[in-house]
């Protein structure tokens, strides 16, 4: 069986953050892979 598009994105499971682990919060512009606080722009 053929799922929706829609469907498929509802299951997905939440990112993550790649230096601690944390889901990460998103935001639908934001194609970040760490969370907030991880994320330090210097």
């Amino acid at each position: 069986m053929i799922e929706s598009s829609v469907e498929f994105f509802k299951n997905l499971p939440p990112k993550q953050c790649t230096e601690c682990g944390n889901a990460i919060e998103e935001q639908h512009e934001c194609y970040g892979n760490k969370c907030d606080q991880c994320n330090h722009l210097a």
